[in-house]
């Protein structure tokens, strides 16, 4: 048994206030020294990157302000001709329909591209291991065809005369004898389409499988258990775990697209009509090898790069509040 009383409340020791431990530590007043031992690192990166990568687009702007054509290739003194070359480049009509037909082709085919490509990555996503190793060697092995290969695949399928477009047509009982597919403006870009599309898909379906093999099953199995359906998974928890992949395959199938120009170059020379079916890429080829006009030529590609800048810059910035 206690034989002390409690002692009164008022002998109660009171407990001393604490002082904030910050309020103990003196305030640096010199800023802590970033170590210097990453910029040292990727210093010899950044240089060789600007040597091989400045180099050109400064020669590029260089020459877009001179006159600059057969005769300089011969030795000729360039002018210089200050914004000639793109105050004629934007007062031409011609370059407008050709800007606007490159920004439409390149919407059309980075759009197909990423929704094909999502979805075939839910395919391989869904499919047995067998049926997900035959997708994923076959799309390996289209993405690895050389350009200039597949495309004379492609010419000899659509190929007027002896194609197999036409043959299969004509066998179902369509008037397709003879047929030029690529003197059309229309059926011309259709069938780019095709081509530049079938190209690009393998990359963006592999980028986006590897997307989905992130997600947790759980969270998927869970979301069935509360009865959510396949759309429902694909819209709510699906897309927006993989909305950075989608963003970055999308905007590097912008920038790819819009700078196309092996496969519209030779499906032109395969039938194609030049003059209605350019696109910039070979817009800029005819005018700087055909025309031998370089110094415009050079003007459309410092436009054609601000115009992919522009593209991008969302994206970029993104990336650069992300850092922050």
């Amino acid at each position: 048994m206690p034989t002390h009383a409690p002692a009164p409340p008022a002998q109660q020791q009171q407990p001393q206030p604490v002082e904030p431990a910050s309020a103990k530590i003196p305030v640096p007043l010199v800023k802590k020294r970033r170590s210097k031992t990453p910029l040292l690192l990727i210093a010899p990166t950044l240089i060789i990157l600007v040597a091989a990568l400045g180099y050109p687009v400064g020669w590029q702007v260089y020459t877009s302000f001179q006159k600059f054509g057969l005769k300089q290739q011969f030795g000729a003194p360039p002018e210089f001709v200050g914004l000639e070359n793109y105050t004629a480049l934007l007062s031409d009509p011609n370059f407008w329909v050709i800007l606007g037909r490159s920004l439409l082709f390149c919407l059309l085919a980075a759009g197909t591209t990423v929704v094909i490509g999502f979805l075939l990555a839910i395919l391989m996503k869904r499919v047995g291991t067998v049926a997900r190793l035959a997708l994923q060697i076959s799309m390996l092995l289209a993405w690895a065809m050389p350009v200039v290969a597949a495309m004379t695949v492609w010419v000899w399928l659509v190929d007027w005369r002896r194609g197999v477009l036409n043959w299969l047509l004509t066998r179902f009982g369509f008037d397709a004898e003879g047929h030029n597919w690529l003197a059309e403006p229309l059926t011309f870009f259709a069938i780019a389409l095709v081509i530049v599309v079938w190209m690009s898909v393998p990359f963006v379906a592999l980028s986006i499988y590897a997307g989905l093999t992130q997600i947790s099953e759980e969270v998927l199995e869970a979301a069935a258990m509360d009865g959510a359906t396949g759309m429902q998974r694909i819209r709510y928890i699906i897309m927006p775990l993989i909305t950075p992949v989608l963003s970055i395959v999308l905007l590097l199938q912008l920038i790819w697209d819009l700078r196309v120009f092996t496969q519209i170059k030779l499906l032109q020379d395969a039938g194609g009509v030049a003059n209605e079916t350019h696109l910039l890429g070979t817009y800029i080829y005819q005018m700087g090898v055909g025309s031998g006009d370089f110094g415009a030529a050079s003007a459309v590609s410092i436009l054609m790069l601000i115009i992919t800048i522009a593209i991008s810059w969302y994206y970029v910035r993104s990336l650069m509040k992300e850092e922050d």
